[in-house]
């Protein structure tokens, strides 16, 4: 199915662009930002690449079921690396403090990607497989 293709692939471009981050906050913020945004940036760089998994995760089972809750599950994971993971690296590299107040928005997005991935494999489908 084509859009199980496009979120793998989107899955597979966030999880890029978290190894590429975490590599520039290992190299070049190391002497720039203070340990505190440091660990911010790492925190940012971890959830993008569990999220990222979770995109390709998705990805897979939209191949073989068109359940709307998995459907739901990928735009809220999206949202939520732009937002959360996003708001943190706003932060971290403009110290911009209204950076942080969107984080929280973001990390409710992540908690709602992962109910709807219980819901829809808890749903009963012929179409979900397993």
């Amino acid at each position: 199915m084509k859009r199980a293709r496009v979120v793998v692939a989107l899955g597979a471009g966030f999880g890029f662009l978290a190894v590429a981050a975490g590599a520039f906050g290992a190299h070049s913020l190391k002497s720039v930002v203070s340990q505190d945004m440091l660990e911010l940036f790492k925190t940012a760089v971890h959830y993008q690449m569990v999220h990222a998994l979770a995109l390709l995760a998705n990805g897979l089972l939209l191949r073989d079921c068109s359940n709307k809750l998995f459907h739901y599950a990928v735009w809220s994971f999206v949202a939520g690396i732009l937002l959360f993971c996003g708001s943190l690296y706003l932060l971290v590299l403009t110290d911009a403090p209204w950076a942080g107040m969107v984080t929280p928005v973001g990390g409710l997005l992540f908690l709602g990607g992962w109910l709807c991935v219980v819901l829809g494999c808890l749903h009963r489908s012929k179409e979900v497989p397993f």
